[in-house]
């Protein structure tokens, strides 16, 4: 590996957050309920309607406690921070005429502050769970092309009004984690073993619709503006040399890109049009709508990277043409060659190099690492100066060695325009729904009990991340 530093002078160091993680005060300023409301642990147990006990609901107040955490970023050095708009802060049910002007003036508080502070707000349309509860309990979510209509009504309404605060968007979060949690990715409320095959597939297409009418939208308001959609990536790996394995990888990687195919081609790769005409499945889709989808697509590649998988030609998982999904965890089978994190994640730096030329090669595109991180458990100690602090190393030594690789794929010529890691701070986790499993530069003292200060404490992280940014990724090869 060399020690050559190419990142560019110009370049997004960031890290990131999202509303629903984060902002707390669930039911203030004119704020409805929204899917996550109703989603007290993770995937897609839910109660009827938002019930105590949800971490959620409060999570680590940044909605009230922006200003000490803005400077904390300005003071940790960051260029970018990602974070999400809380759809229903601006339209409490999705369905009012107007929208709810406290909501509005805080993002834009939160935008100026940030500018303020030399940070580029990077800004996720609608994070995974951020969907209006009434427009999933009501209208089915994303499996009603109506919502689409709701959807970019919302669009408009927030690119309108900050389209000189922010110049980064992303339409959806992770959009490729829909099949496996229909209810939290799309506000699908309807059981999730009653949804056949052909309805997920059409869920799918209301999304890339309202995704393209979303950058059609927001073209058409400036021009300017950059426009991208998160997805889930990282590389399958065959089982052994055997060709059947190298087959399932191949089939496996395919179909990991397919959403993305979509976003750049503007249309569905051949082999998924075979699948559906193979398996009999019709989508509800006009003429002007692949239109839409064609001529609308995606100015930049935006993607979580945090594990790679192993795919296994014995295992079968075919879900009527697609290969089995999952939120995160790719597959079942354990690579040996590389660690694992306490969750069984593995931990897979050149897979981060490997994913970035793998789209520079098929797409062309910048790209943008929105999400990668290390989470633990952990507990306030001391340093050696009595200071409360968390020493943790051990995301040192994840993020450096990340942060190498993609050092290294810039090298091999790939356009990368900035790496917002997750996370800034620690915050409800979206795969436990718990404060238990931290990720961020800064310890929040908040407890799955619900009790805690809400202190901020830097980590030992903060330090070292300030100094990497600081020294434009010099610092990496100290």
């Amino acid at each position: 590996m060399t020690k050559q530093n190419y990142f560019p002078k110009d370049f997004l160091w960031g890290s990131a957050s999202a509303a629903y993680h984060f902002e707390g005060a669930t039911d203030q300023d004119g704020k409805g309920p929204a899917v996550y409301d109703v989603v007290p642990g993770t995937q897609e147990k839910r109660t009827e309607k938002p019930e105590p006990g949800n971490l959620k609901h409060e999570a680590v107040d940044f909605y009230n406690r922006y200003k000490e955490d803005v400077a904390l970023f300005g003071e940790l050095g960051l260029k970018s921070f990602r974070t999400s708009i809380n759809w229903t802060r601006i339209y409490p049910t999705g369905v009012e005429e107007e929208p709810n002007e406290l909501g509005l003036q805080f993002y834009d508080n939160l935008f100026d502050l940030l500018l303020e502070n030399g940070i580029e707000p990077i800004i996720t349309i609608t994070h995974s769970g951020e969907m209006p509860l009434h427009l999933a309990d009501n209208y089915n979510g994303f499996a009603n092309k109506e919502v689409v209509d709701y959807y970019e009504k919302y669009v408009r309404t927030i690119v309108e009004r900050y389209q000189h605060k922010v110049k980064y968007w992303l339409t959806f979060n992770e959009v490729n984690g829909t099949p496996d949690m229909p209810f939290f990715y799309a506000g699908v409320s309807q059981p999730a073993d009653t949804i056949t095959a052909e309805q997920m597939h059409q869920i799918t297409y209301n999304m890339f619709l309202a995704n393209a009418r979303a950058i059609k939208a927001i073209k058409e308001i400036n021009s300017d503006l950059m426009v991208g959609c998160s997805t889930i990536q990282g590389p399958y790996y065959p089982m052994t040399a055997k060709p059947e394995d190298t087959l399932k990888a191949f089939s496996d990687n395919r179909d990991r890109l397919a959403y993305t195919d979509v976003h750049v081609f503007g249309e569905y790769p051949a082999y998924k049009l075979k699948m559906f005409k193979d398996n009999g499945i019709t989508l509800d889709a006009t003429d002007e709508e692949w239109a839409i989808i064609k001529e609308n697509t995606v100015d930049y590649l935006a993607y979580s990277y945090y594990l790679s998988g192993v795919s296994d030609s014995s295992e079968d998982y075919a879900d009527e043409g697609d290969v089995r999904k999952a939120v995160n965890v790719f597959s079942d089978e354990e690579n040996p060659y590389l660690e694992h994190n306490e969750w069984g994640w593995p931990i897979d730096p050149v897979g981060l190099r490997i994913i970035l030329n793998m789209h520079w090669d098929r797409y062309d595109l910048p790209q943008f690492i929105i999400e990668n991180g290390h989470s633990q458990i952990e507990e306030l100690e001391e340093d050696e100066n009595g200071n409360l602090t968390v020493l943790d190393d051990y995301r040192i030594n994840t993020l450096k060695s990340h942060l190498q690789q993609l050092n290294e794929a810039i090298g091999d010529g790939v356009d990368v325009i900035g790496y917002t890691n997750w996370a800034v701070m620690d915050f409800v986790s979206g795969t436990t729904g718990t404060m238990k499993k931290r990720w961020g530069f800064i310890y929040v003292d908040r407890h799955d009990d619900f009790t805690g200060t809400m202190e901020r404490y830097k980590k030992l992280s903060f330090d070292w991340y300030h100094k990497v940014i600081e020294s434009n990724g010099d610092h990496l090869f100290e």
